[in-house]
């Protein structure tokens, strides 16, 4: 897959981060590199037989051990309101 500035530019903005102009260039082809190899992985043919159709998983008893767990993690919290952590934004 080809990046271009435009598709950079939006990653940039996406994942909140600042790439320099000087290494512009060279991100864009790690990226395409990368996603040259994810391409790869998906064209891999996997017979269908290797998937064992019997595996399970294995549940266990939701047994609630300590009621007031909320209370002592909250305790520790900056901030709380309504038994919930406030946090600043971080998505636009």
């Amino acid at each position: 897959m080809h990046i271009d500035n435009a598709l950079l530019s939006k990653l940039e903005r996406l994942s909140m981060i600042h790439i320099d102009e000087n290494k512009r260039e060279s991100t864009k082809e790690q990226l395409s590199e990368i996603l040259g190899f994810v391409e790869n992985i998906a064209t891999i043919e996997v017979p269908q037989d290797c998937f064992d159709e019997e595996l399970k998983t294995l549940l266990r008893e939701d047994v609630p051990k300590d009621a007031n767990i909320a209370k002592d993690v909250l305790s520790h919290a900056p901030s709380v309101q309504d038994n919930f952590f406030i946090v600043p934004k971080i998505i636009e």
